[in-house]
């Protein structure tokens, strides 16, 4: 998706925003529908016949019949994949939607004439219902653009993204392979000894931040001065996230022009981001604790920087086991806890090998994604085989 900044007028906005509240509440009736449904029953309408009933709809209420039925019909779409998603158990089942949370909807039969460029840095784009908006022109548009989807954050900031699978970053040739350690004090470790770290807020934005977080839990619900707080919060959270997005694509682009194959750990992130709250009857431990581990996860970016290296290098990047990645000497192949010093340094045992420790983890990813390094057949007295080094004296028996 090619992602635009929008610069509608106000007229515009509140058109864009009934054509939100349009595809909204037909999503929450699919849901509701969809909530109705037991086993043993008649199976809930599908997509064809939730379209029937919406032309139906259209032609009872002039107010749904005045919005786009291109948009209405979409949402329909939509929600018909997100249930497709749930049943494929790749996502959560679809729940009601909110007003100011993921407002937006998405426009097909999308022709080449409903994009225009009006200068250098300004473009406009045919929006049923509401006409010609302006957009910031910042790259150009694909010619194998057939949809595009409206989108509103909660800081009020409007954009448009455009269906269009750009060209992978081809590959340097040069062989090389890197292995990148995630983590949360240096966001991505890399085999040649790069430490990269994710931006977030600056120390005088989270201080504003922390006090505003501290007016919205004074202020009083449904007030105007609440409402005026949560677009405050809004705006550095979308700062802040809008660094972070920024740093991925650099990073990402980076790592597919530099290297052939890219080595990552496989982690589950979702597993290790889950809260830590457990229930009454067996609450969680040091639940604050995880919980900020869990934002620290989180704000580095670890998904989205592999999602994206998959997307820019197809084929180049490998996921690899990362047990014990932290706790094996690159240098002699010793696997041993006490070798990781502190959560910078590690020291081997065995050899006195010294090194950043994420630094020696991301080798190890490295080694393993490259075939310096075979599955051993016993291992340390540990459950699985671990990793080690081919003997040259055994290769030569025989």
């Amino acid at each position: 998706m090619s992602r635009f900044r929008l610069q509608p007028t106000r007229a515009q906005e509140a058109a864009l925003l009934e054509h939100c509240g349009h595809a909204r509440y037909v999503w929450n009736l699919a849901v509701e529908q969809h909530a109705h449904w037991q086993r043993g029953r008649k199976s809930a309408p599908g997509f064809a016949e939730q379209c029937r009933q919406l032309t139906e709809a259209r032609a009872e209420f002039a107010w749904l019949r005045g919005g786009s039925i291109i948009v209405q019909q979409q949402a329909l779409k939509d929600f018909a994949q997100a249930m497709a998603n749930f049943f494929g158990t790749t996502h959560r089942k679809p729940t009601w939607r909110k007003r100011g949370r993921g407002e937006g909807f998405r426009i097909v039969a999308f022709k080449p004439g409903d994009v225009r460029r009006v200068s250098r840095n300004v473009g406009e784009v045919r929006i049923p219902k509401v006409g010609w908006v302006r957009f910031r022109w910042s790259r150009p548009v694909g010619d194998d653009v057939r949809s595009y989807r409206v989108t509103r954050d909660r800081a009020g900031r409007w954009h448009v993204a455009f269906a269009s699978l750009p060209e992978p970053v081809p590959a340097p040739g040069s062989g090389e392979v890197v292995g990148v350690d995630r983590g949360v004090a240096v966001s991505a470790a890399l085999s040649t000894g790069e430490l990269l770290n994710a931006p977030t807020l600056r120390g005088a934005e989270k201080t504003r931040l922390l006090r505003l977080q501290r007016k919205l839990a004074r202020a009083k619900r449904e007030s105007n001065r609440r409402g005026m707080v949560k677009a405050a919060i809004a705006k550095l959270k979308a700062r802040e996230a809008d660094r972070r997005k920024d740093w991925v694509e650099k990073t990402s682009t980076g790592l597919a022009r530099r290297f052939d194959v890219i080595a990552v750990e496989d982690l589950k992130i979702g597993n290790m981001t889950r809260s830590a709250k457990g229930t009454v009857e067996a609450p969680g431990r040091n639940v604050r604790q995880k919980a900020g581990l869990n934002r620290g996860i989180l704000a580095a970016g670890w998904g989205r920087l592999v999602e994206r290296l998959e997307q820019k290098a197809p084929g180049r990047v490998q996921k690899i086991d990362p047990r014990y990645t932290s706790q094996t000497c690159n240098a002699c192949k010793h696997l041993a806890g006490e070798s990781r010093e502190s959560q910078a340094l590690f020291l081997c045992v065995a050899c006195g090998h010294r090194a950043h420790a994420d630094v020696n983890a991301a080798k190890n990813v490295r080694d393993t994604a490259a075939g310096h390094a075979v599955a051993a057949r016993g291992g340390f007295g540990l459950p699985e085989p671990v990793n080690r080094e081919p003997q040259r004296d055994l290769l030569l028996v025989g």
